[in-house]
């Protein structure tokens, strides 16, 4: 079962004013309630990868365009009411349904 985002982590990223993208991707996962764990996979990457970028880490080039449409998914579906999730079996199911793979 993933772990919620510890309160020091949401203070950090609330004190953040980055704008690297790997930052902009956490603010909008803790908006959405999407756990890291289920973002990754989405993402094609590790859970610990996911958690660098949110904390700033460089991202690869190569990343960079499935991170922006994975943002643009989850924007569009937190304005429609979709999103943010209500539970992590709801976030799961969300990361399900996006990827079209079981997780």
């Amino acid at each position: 079962m993933p772990r919620p985002y510890s309160e020091k982590f949401m203070m950090e990223l609330g004190n953040t004013d980055s704008n690297a993208l790997g930052v902009q991707l956490a603010k909008l996962c803790v908006e959405a309630n999407l756990p890291a764990k289920y973002v990754a996979v989405a993402l094609e990457t590790s859970r610990m990868t996911v958690h660098s970028w949110f904390r700033g880490h460089e991202i690869r080039k190569s990343k960079h365009k499935l991170i922006t449409v994975f943002m643009d998914l989850v924007k569009q579906d937190m304005r429609q009411g979709r999103l943010p999730a209500k539970s992590h079996i709801d976030a799961k199911d969300y990361i399900q349904d996006m990827i079209g793979v079981e997780i």
